[in-house]
């Protein structure tokens, strides 16, 4: 409690909170409860936090644990060697980061063998230290003893170049002179880009990168890692500049104190630390900043989309004819009901080269008819459009809408073991239809399946660091899972796995449970689950779901912790739980301060009352019908100054893409969504919006086509 307690203080200050509110969220953490449920259910404890702001405290405590067992390895270590002193502990032991507390570091860190290793095992050491105290003069005089040819010193000039290694080694672990010269880094380096010897063809898609320079600290993060990937690739080199002359500057003033010999010697070995050790080492060290910080970027582009895209709106509960859409291979037609059950499926070939149109019409109206389908969905690929025109000119006998669904991902779905086993008996083509119909009824219940990183929403995805991007992804999961709320007897097991303190093993045995007793009567029966103990039920339980069991709270995000606060207001009305459900005006009859007491606050009898008044409510949008322009079929029927309408399919850092349905996004760069300016498109725009745009420029031959939300006055 008293290392809590350390880091709480700690945290409190430098995230500006209240101290007992961030060690009441390091012990809840640490006693495992979830980030959603003590944002959820543990407001009074938290002060009301959100999850964002619990995420940032989780992530620096985990830093400063990393930190500071760094710090006792380094201790250990030093004191191993029998060189740790009081004032050099005191020092490690008030580093507040990694940077400081590695550079202090550096002289006692074993090392390989240097030619400052080499350059003492000739016993010049003596005569770098008489050197480096510039209280001497006549330095070849005082250089002689060291001449020594078993040794390996031959001269009084190699007796002075060791002992300049030495030196150089010595500046070079100075932490003041480290600490300035990563200033001048990040002052004035520029990234200095060229095309690799040879690879002036192949390289072509880093053209524009064949010659460029850009101070680093201006440069925007997805040119960064473009540059790095492209190296990485071979194709470019790239280097971070620092003016040398600065550089050493900064040295002599810094361990400079002469003007004679000593003096010239030390200003030698300064240059050669700089060029030899000091610049490389930096330089390394500043492209992990400037990638890191780049890939907090990438990521965060990443996590919104992502985010939006899960939290799109649902169409809900209809019975929905989905189709695949292919040319050669025909279009795969499935027909699920309400529940995304699959009832039927067959191949149809509308398109060339079977050209079997009026079959395939026949065929979709005998299935709408036959299962009284209420919505037909079509996936937004290969033979997308053609499918689309195809279902809208058909005269059905029943009143229903057609829909393009955005359909990454759904051939990763098709081709995975979860879709294996839920259809073992299916080849790909049914499960990637029944996947676009099932993320037409409700996206975060199908995407849940897929990798994100499978999604196709994310920006420089595979040059990001894949650890830090899969924690970030799987809390996005996490959070939107938790946000919406689950159906216990109809989620799937990835579904479950995502719920708050459940996991893919007791989200498999809630499946085995569920299946073994004609699914849950109420959230009690969790309890009967294997291995799911009172810890995870009190994570789960209030993100749960249980629509007409026995007991209606069930159905509601109200924790069952909660219930019995629920009874004391329907007492106090003089009515029956239940009765509260749904009831209009509920916030106005309940004097909120009747009921509180040590566990039970403000925040909490809130949520408890809204949630009353409405039950499960899903913090998802309505859903909204989209059509694109029946005049705009492929990219060679766009031209400039056309103004249509569209969908937002991904949002970068650098702007966002706009599906217009020509089988080809257009990109509206960051400059040309708004008349301000601004630093970040998810200001103007979101994964999914409709929206206005103008077309500046099509390129045909690299397919490129450039667009404006600064709409002219003509349009």
């Amino acid at each position: 409690m008293q290392e809590t307690a350390h880091y709480a203080k700690k945290l409190s200050v430098e995230f500006k909170l209240d101290y007992q509110h961030v060690r009441n969220v390091l012990s809840l953490l640490s006693e495992g409860a979830t980030i959603p449920f003590v944002a959820r259910y543990r407001k009074e404890m938290t002060g009301s936090m959100n999850e964002e702001i619990i995420a940032d405290l989780q992530k620096r405590h985990q830093q400063m644990l990393l930190l500071d067992k760094r710090r006792e390895a380094i201790l250990a270590s030093i004191r191993e060697q029998e060189k740790l002193t009081p004032e050099l502990q005191q020092l490690i032991e008030s580093a507040e980061n990694m940077q400081v507390l590695e550079d202090m570091y550096l002289p006692y860190k074993p090392k390989r063998r240097t030619k400052a290793t080499i350059a003492r095992e000739k016993g010049l050491e003596p005569l770098a230290q008489l050197i480096f105290s510039q209280t001497t003069a006549e330095l070849n005089q005082k250089a002689m003893p060291f001449v020594d040819e078993k040794k390996g010193v031959g001269s009084i000039d190699e007796a002075l170049s060791g002992a300049r290694d030495i030196m150089a080694e010595w500046v070079s672990e100075n932490t003041e002179a480290r600490a300035r010269l990563r200033k001048l880094f990040q002052r004035t380096a520029n990234m200095v880009a060229k095309v690799a010897k040879g690879k002036e063809a192949e390289a072509i898609t880093y053209k524009q990168y064949y010659d460029w320079s850009e101070p680093l600290d201006k440069m925007p993060s997805h040119r960064l890692l473009a540059l790095m990937r492209a190296e990485e690739e071979g194709m470019i080199k790239v280097n971070i500049d620092v003016e040398g002359a600065q550089a050493t500057d900064i040295l002599n003033k810094l361990v400079v104190k002469s003007n004679g010999e000593a003096a010239r010697q030390i200003i030698m070995a300064n240059e050669d630390a700089w060029k030899r050790l000091l610049a490389p080492s930096l330089e390394n060290e500043i492209r992990a900043v400037y990638k890191e910080k780049a890939d907090e970027v990438a990521i965060k582009v990443f996590v919104d989309n992502l985010r939006q895209l899960l939290m799109a709106p649902p169409l809900g509960q209809k019975r929905v004819l989905a189709i695949d859409p292919g040319f050669r291979t025909g279009c795969k037609v499935v027909v699920l009901d309400q529940y995304g059950s699959l009832m039927h499926n067959e191949t149809i070939f509308p398109h060339p080269p079977v050209h079997e149109a009026k079959q395939a019409v026949q065929k979709l109206k005998t299935l709408v008819n036959a299962y009284q389908v209420e919505v037909i969905a079509i996936g937004n690929g290969t033979a997308g459009r053609e499918t689309e025109d195809l279902v809208r000119g058909i005269r059905f006998d029943r009143d229903l809408i057609a829909i393009m669904v955005n359909e990454s991902g759904a051939s990763v779905y098709s081709a995975s073991k979860v879709a294996r086993d839920e259809f073992p008996d299916y080849d790909i083509t049914v499960r990637g239809a029944v996947s676009i119909g099932r993320r037409l009824m409700d996206p975060l219940a199908e995407l849940v399946k897929i990798d994100p990183k499978s999604i196709g929403v994310g920006q420089y995805q595979h040059d990001v660091d894949q650890k830090a991007l899969q924690e970030s992804l799987e809390h996005t999961v996490v959070s939107c899972v938790n946000a919406v709320g689950v159906e216990l007897n109809t989620a799937s097991e990835q579904l479950l796995s995502f719920v708050s303190g459940l996991g893919p093993q007791l989200a498999s045995n809630i499946i085995k449970y569920r299946q073994a007793n004609n699914g849950f009567k109420n959230r009690s029966e969790l309890m009967k689950v294997p291995r799911l103990g009172d810890k995870a039920f009190e994570q789960c339980a209030g993100f749960l779901r249980i629509r007409g069991g026995n007991n209606p709270l069930d159905a509601s995000a109200v924790h069952p912790e909660s219930y019995d606060v629920v009874k004391q207001i329907a007492r106090k009305l003089q009515l029956e739980p239940d009765q509260l459900i749904g009831r209009k005006g509920l916030r106005d009859s309940v004097r909120t301060a009747d009921f509180i007491n040590e566990k039970v606050g403000v925040e909490t009898l809130n949520d408890i009352i809204d949630e009353l008044e409405k039950p499960g409510r899903d913090p998802r949008q309505h859903f909204e019908m989209f059509a694109f322009s029946k005049d705009i079929r492929t990219i060679d029927d766009l031209k400039a100054g056309m103004v249509l309408e569209g969908i937002v399919t991904n949002i970068t850092a650098f702007g966002a893409f706009v599906d217009l349905g020509v089988h080809q996004d257009g990109l509206v760069h960051l400059s040309q969504m708004a008349d301000r300016f601004i630093r970040d498109p998810n200001e103007v725009v979101k994964l999914n919006q409709k929206v206005k745009v103008e077309v500046v420029a099509v390129d045909l031959d690299r397919h490129r086509i450039s667009l404006t939300m600064k709409l002219s006055k003509k349009a």
